[in-house]
């Protein structure tokens, strides 16, 4: 299992990445179980009132969460790459350029809570 983790004036948001051989979530919307390598992240995007307050930087932010939305890989290159990806969408969605977001990768120890 790999965490990817996008962190940006002060927020994070962490996805993971399963990898060949280890059992991903299922829940509706999963890949198939057949895919060597899922990636399961939050999704938010930012609103004008209401949602969930985050602080980013010197501002306050509204967002709204969407359920996340799993997906499946054949290599852990293709589902690095769009782990990364995704982690700098969900910033930019908040008005955060992705070039501002620093990621990181890192395997998660077994047994360790996601």
């Amino acid at each position: 299992m790999l965490l990817i983790r996008g962190s940006a004036r002060g927020t994070t948001l962490t996805g993971t990445l399963f990898e060949r051989g280890e059992r991903a979530p299922t829940f509706r919307g999963a890949p198939d179980e057949d895919a060597p390598y899922v990636w399961v992240c939050d999704e938010f995007y930012e609103v004008e009132s209401g949602g969930s307050e985050m602080e980013i930087g010197d501002r306050t932010v509204h967002v709204a969460f969407e359920s996340p939305m799993p997906r499946g890989f054949d290599t852990r290159e293709q589902g690095t790459a769009a782990a990364k990806e995704h982690v700098r969408t969900q910033f930019a969605r908040i008005g955060i350029p992705p070039t501002d977001v620093e990621i990181d990768v890192e395997k998660a120890e077994p047994g360790a809570e996601i």
